[in-house]
This record gives C-alpha cells, structure tokens and sequence, in this order.
C-alpha cells in the first residue's frame, strides 16, 4: 500500500498531511480508512483513531466499521451528527430570554438578575441570593443588559463554543458551561456589594475561553491567538467601569479547572475523574454560598 491515502495530500518531505488541514503534517491515520488525520480531527475510537466521517459512519470507511462501541471524541463524548447543538440551543435560549425582557421590562430582570440583597422600598421587602433566591446564580447567566452586551457574548460562545462542544461532546460540554457560570456568579456574590446586581453570559463564556486554552494546549497548537484573545478581555474587563469583574474570573479559573480534567483525565477512569471534577467545582459554588449567606444574614 503506498504511504498516502488516496485524495489525501502530502508535502515536499514526503510526509502525510491532514486531508482536513493541509497545511498540518501528521503521523496518524484513520484506522478506518487510513487518510491521515491531524489531533483536531482525531476521534477517540474503541481502537486508535478515526476521522469525523467515519467516526458518524458516513465515511469511505463506514463499511468496514467494527460493531463494539460508538466512536468518541478526544474527551471521550459521543460524535453525534450534529456537534454544535448544545451550542444553538444556548445562544438561541439568550436571544429568547432578551426578547422576554424587552417585552417585560425592568421587572422581569430585577426578578431574575444576581443579586445578593436588596431592599424594595416600594414592595417593603428584602430579596436576593441571602433570602434564599439561589436560582438567581442560574437565571442570571441567561439575561443580558442591552444589545452590545448580548452580541459580544453570543458572539464569543458561537466562535469558542462551537468548536469546544465538538471536541468535549454534549453533556461534557454542558456541564461545563452551567458549572463555569454558576462559579462566576458564586464569586460575585461572595465580593461584590450585596445590592450590586449582576447579569450576562460572560462567566460562562469565560469557562469557555479557560478551557480551550487547556484543550489547545493538549493538542500542541499555537497558544498565541488564544492568549492575546485572553489578555484583551482581561483588559477589557478590568479597564472598563460597570463590569462583573467577579463573574469573569470566577468563570475562568472554572473553565480551566474543569477543562483540564475533561481533556488529561486516563481513559480508563475518565467520566470519574471528569464529572468528579465537575462535583468538587461545583461543592465549591455551594460553599462559597453558604458562607457568604451567613455572613449577611
């Protein structure tokens, strides 16, 4: 058999490329149908690796695919047809829960956004994440302050989030992103004034943003784009006034915490040690709540 696939290409060296990214030289193939595949494109099989067509059986190899397991991506998720799903349903739940504050107004959002504790003058009443409101941490994520906060953020999680979903799989993915949120609202609450109130995507967001520098640092890709994005959101948000700063970095520090057991954990204890982690982050947000809740109450 000659050393390239056919269809595949392969450069001056002699050394095979990816049949996705020509411009990645690469020592793997698929072991179904043996073009050559870049750690991108790698998926996790029952044995060794295969390429995104196969992996969904739809590939020049998928008449010979062994019947013992479905293929995995590099975190071990399931390949599903659709990878950026989980992703649609995210930025389409935002957009939806805009259009419900627009046509709701200030009473809507004041209902569901972080809060720690404030006093109503008009209801005579005290509410917030003190008073025991903890899906605020939850409803926050989802409601935006105007439409530049939104397009940013719905921006960001449809360049980060597509890709990152593909590569971790729906429910590793998920998880991710609800546990990064709520980390970023547990820390603004924790240490931001308790009438400050707080709302947006962007701690989640920044989960995302930790744990595709993880991801890329695992896969050996250059870590230059995603530091500089980082620094200049870094800047952003410590540079510019009315930011949850908090949120940022709570989300953050969850992102590359979780995203690192999603991508180094052995295989052979994976989910263990993935939504284990997943446990202990989130065991962390509980704590951080109870003991900021009893400290105002």
């Amino acid at each position: 058999m000659d050393d390239q696939a056919a269809g595949s290409p392969q450069d001056a060296r002699g050394v095979p490329a990816c049949y996705r990214h020509p411009d990645r030289d690469t020592g793997i193939r698929c072991t179904r149908c043996e073009r050559p595949i870049c750690p991108e494109c790698m998926v996790d099989a029952s044995v060794g690796f295969q390429c995104p067509e196969c992996a969904r059986g739809g590939g020049p190899g998928a008449g010979h695919a062994p019947a013992a397991s479905r293929p995995r991506t590099l975190a071990g998720g399931v390949v599903t047809a659709d990878p950026r799903l989980i992703t649609k349903i995210l930025v389409g739940l935002c957009l939806a829960v805009f259009l419900v504050q627009l046509s709701l107004g200030d009473r809507f959002t004041d209902h569901f956004q972080l809060i720690g504790r404030a006093y109503i003058p008009l209801l005579g009443s005290v509410e917030g994440v003190a008073e025991g409101q903890w899906y605020r941490l939850l409803t926050a994520m989802f409601l935006h302050g105007g439409y530049l906060h939104l397009l940013f953020n719905m921006l960001s999680l449809w360049w980060i989030g597509g890709p990152l979903e593909e590569a971790l799989g729906r429910a590793r993915y998920l998880a991710l992103y609800l546990i990064s949120g709520l980390a970023g609202s547990a820390l603004t609450y924790v240490i931001a004034a308790p009438n400050q109130g707080s709302l947006g995507a962007s701690g989640a967001v920044f989960g995302l943003f930790g744990a595709t520098a993880v991801l890329m640092r695992r896969l050996d890709y250059d870590m230059r784009p995603i530091v500089a994005l980082l620094v200049i959101n870094v800047i952003i948000t410590f540079g510019w006034g009315n930011i949850a700063w908090e949120a940022h970095i709570g989300g953050l520090v969850a992102g590359v915490v979780i995203g690192y057991a999603m991508v180094h954990a052995p295989r052979e204890r994976r989910a263990l040690v993935q939504y284990g982690t997943c446990a202990l982050v989130l065991a962390a947000v509980v704590l951080m709540t109870l003991l900021r809740t009893a400290q105002l109450t």
